[in-house]
Order: C-alpha cells, then structure tokens, then sequence
C-alpha cells in the first residue's frame, strides 16, 4: 500500500520498537507516520485474509483494505478506539458491506460471514455477544406489534409473505412494521455496529 506519507528520519527507530496498540494510537494521534506504518504492518495482511473469505475477490478486498487505512489515517485525532484490532476488522466487514449492499449474495456468502464470525477470538466473540444483547433489549422496548414482527422475522426466518398470512395483514403493513423496527434498533448503535447486524440480518429480509 502506498500512504504516500513522508516519514520522518528521527521518526523510523519507532518502528523497531514492540509498542503496544494504545502506544501506537498515541503517537499515531501526533501524526506519527511510523506508529501508522507499524499498525499497518501489523494488521493488514490479516485484514485482507479476512475480507477475501467474505468476499472472494481480491481487488476489491485490497481496495477495502486501503480505504480503511486511508480513512484511519484521516480520523487520527478524533478517534476514540477501545480494541485497535476489533475496530479495525469491523471496519473491513463494514467497508465490504458498502461494496456488496447493491450485489445479491449467495446463501454460501452468508454462511461463510456466520463461520467468521463465530470463530472470532475470545474479545471480539464478547464484542458480539454484546451487541447482540444490546440489540435484544432494544427489541424488547418495541410496541408489542411491531416487536412480534421483527421476531418473526429476525429470529424465525419467515419471509414478509409468511408472516402477512400468519398475523391476517399486509406485506406492506409488515414491511413497515420491521422498518420502524430497525429504524429505532438504529438510533441506538454506531455506525459500525449498524453494519455489521445489518449484514447479518440482510438475508432475512
């Protein structure tokens, strides 16, 4: 990848170093091009392992890859960023929903997300157990209609049809019902967050 970033001499022995993320985040936040460099070093190869087995092409996944970096280069200053590395992949997985959201996916795609996500490491398997959790009681807090829609349809994989002549309504009164679901499920999650249930949600749909 070329940053097109000049280091500066005095700046390189940094890149020797054994830093630890919140170390590297620190300097990186004082425009420390090594500390940039030493993250992306450290985690690009697996980034682009990690987006070629969700999606199989390696252009755009390399392409994926390096808009991540650009755009955590550009927010240096202002992000707050607990695990560098957790942050890093959901970037990946939400960069590459940008790509795919206008693509119809395969049931292999998706069931190859699932595998990824559940052989996550120990902190990330947490990360998604939490938002999972977060989710939930956010749909525990919808009006008792629209929270047995979403139900049906999140949790038990019916299609818009199927729940329409359960319940003895529209599909458009269904499809309605899961947009105020989500809308409000929205409001409550990061951008991130948002992409990374949006995707695994999508296919339900």
């Amino acid at each position: 990848m070329n940053t097109n970033l000049e280091i500066n001499p005095l700046d390189r022995t940094f890149m020797m170093q054994k830093s630890s993320d919140k170390e590297l985040l620190v300097q990186m936040a004082l425009d420390s091009t090594s500390a940039f460099e030493a993250i992306y070093n450290q985690y690009s190869d697996d980034m682009l392992i990690y987006a070629m087995n969700i999606f199989r092409k390696k252009d755009v996944c390399e392409d994926v890859v390096q808009n991540v970096f650009i755009d955590f280069w550009s927010r240096r200053k202002e992000l707050k960023i607990n695990s560098l590395k957790a942050y890093l992949f959901q970037s990946v997985k939400y960069q590459i929903f940008n790509q795919i959201r206008n693509q119809k996916l395969s049931d292999e795609d998706f069931t190859r997300l699932k595998i990824i996500d559940l052989s996550m490491n120990a902190c990330r398997k947490l990360e998604f157990d939490e938002l999972e959790l977060q989710i939930n009681n956010q749909v525990l807090k919808l009006p008792v209609r629209c929270q047995q829609i979403f139900v049906l349809s999140r949790y038990e994989h019916k299609s818009n049809k199927q729940i329409a002549e359960e319940l003895g309504i529209s599909i458009q009164a269904v499809k309605n019902q899961i947009s105020k679901a989500l809308r409000s499920i929205r409001q409550n999650v990061t951008k991130e967050e948002w992409a990374f249930f949006f995707i695994c949600l999508f296919h339900f749909l």
